[in-house]
């Protein structure tokens, strides 16, 4: 594990388009085993990003949260892509349903609501936290956990894209 401290990089979505332009960013640098995890408030555009986030990875299909289904899994262009949503599920309940798995395995994974599931979360993760900032505008806080989360985040603030 890196030894790293955790750092906080920023992200402001003013509408749609500029939530799915940070998916189309971070799918630049994915590769087997990545992991994201989103956090917010109900309606602050979990979803909505894992939507953009999962064409930019070159899924087709419809992609909305997996809220019943716990797990979704998804073919990419170049990897595979396992959308989680813990919303309804508590930390023994995912403790059973082998997510290490899929942590540690050839995919991509995204976890909505993932503070709900703390415990049983990979140490090198990028963790993104969702706040409103109006009626279209979000805050994205990114905080990226060991490398390469790390040098992800330094390399889209360089290019102008995170403060």
């Amino acid at each position: 594990m890196s030894k790293l401290t955790p750092s906080t990089f920023i992200y402001t979505s003013n509408h749609e388009e500029d939530t799915d332009k940070l998916g189309r960013l971070l799918s630049a640098y994915l590769m087997p085993g990545a992991i994201i995890t989103l956090d917010g408030d109900l309606g602050a555009g979990k979803t909505r990003f894992s939507q953009g986030f999962a064409r930019a990875m070159g899924i087709t299909e419809v992609v909305n949260s997996p809220t019943f289904t716990i797990v979704k899994e998804y073919e990419g262009q170049s990897l595979p892509f396992y959308h989680m949503d813990m919303y309804r599920i508590n930390q023994v309940e995912a403790d059973d349903l082998g997510l290490d798995e899929y942590f540690y395995g050839s995919g991509v994974t995204l976890i909505e609501w993932s503070s709900l599931i703390e415990d049983l979360l990979p140490p090198e993760r990028l963790s993104i936290t969702i706040a409103y900032q109006g009626e279209q505008s979000r805050l994205f806080q990114l905080t990226p956990h060991g490398e390469p989360y790390h040098s992800w985040c330094v390399q889209m603030k360089e290019n102008g894209h995170l403060q």
